[in-house]
């Protein structure tokens, strides 16, 4: 039950963030998968502040979290969130978050603060009932994933994989596939071979020449992961020598 079918992006000028490839191929209309939709390719392809200009349209937090602000403010945050047009369906999510990796301190502060406001006080904020900062930064996420997401949303996502061990990983996409199942629909930026393995999903590839759809074994994360695996002794002699 997808929310968002697609998304555009009118580029007024040349400057950042207009000048990256891919953000500047999006003249036409990317399509979203009904389930997940993953966004792969090297650091400074423009994975995030597509992310982070889908978030802002949105309403969703600038840092992490969930909606902050009404969907028809003007309010933005990003330079690419007023040029952008989506497509929505009649679906409407009854849940949603948006995460920045690097941002989740922020917002286990603020649900902290939350917890200590008078009526706010309910254990609601310290998922499953203990506070995000009092466990390690996985299990922060971990427990993100499984206490907070409640199904039924649109959850964008910047390398969840960040904190996540293998093994996390692995549980992630359980809880992916689950959440999937209870009628949500995912945006995700990641280098996971891992995660980049989930199979209700399209791959776009960003890259300098834009933009394209691309298999699991075409991406850079699967390729260079399975070289490596194959022969990890002879890839770091390479990489190693003089």
């Amino acid at each position: 039950m997808p929310f968002l079918s697609s998304l555009e992006i009118n580029c007024p000028n040349e400057e950042y963030p207009f000048s990256v490839p891919a953000i500047r191929s999006l003249v036409g209309p990317l399509k979203l998968h009904p389930k997940v939709t993953f966004l792969v390719g090297e650091n400074g392809m423009g994975k995030s502040t597509l992310l982070e200009g889908l978030a802002d349209k949105w309403g969703f937090s600038e840092q992490s979290g969930n909606r902050s602000k009404d969907i028809g403010t003007r309010n933005y945050y990003t330079k690419l969130a007023p040029e952008m047009i989506l497509s929505r369906t009649s679906s409407r999510p009854m849940d949603g978050f948006f995460l920045r990796a690097e941002s989740l301190y922020n917002f286990a502060t603020e649900m902290d603060e939350l917890e200590k406001e008078p009526f706010c006080g309910t254990g609601y904020f310290n998922y499953g009932g203990k506070s995000l900062h009092e466990r390690s930064h996985g299990e922060s996420f971990l427990t993100l994933f499984l206490e907070r997401f409640d199904g039924h949303g649109l959850y964008l996502l910047d390398e969840p994989e960040a904190a996540l061990s293998a093994t996390r990983q692995m549980a992630f996409l359980v809880r992916l596939h689950d959440l999937v199942n209870d009628y949500s629909q995912f945006v995700i930026a990641t280098h996971s071979p891992i995660i980049l393995a989930y199979p209700h999903a399209t791959i776009y590839q960003f890259d300098e020449d834009g933009l394209r759809e691309v298999s699991y074994k075409e991406t850079q994360a699967y390729e260079m992961t399975s070289r490596f695996l194959r022969d990890p002794d002879r890839m770091i002699e390479r990489l190693l020598e003089d």
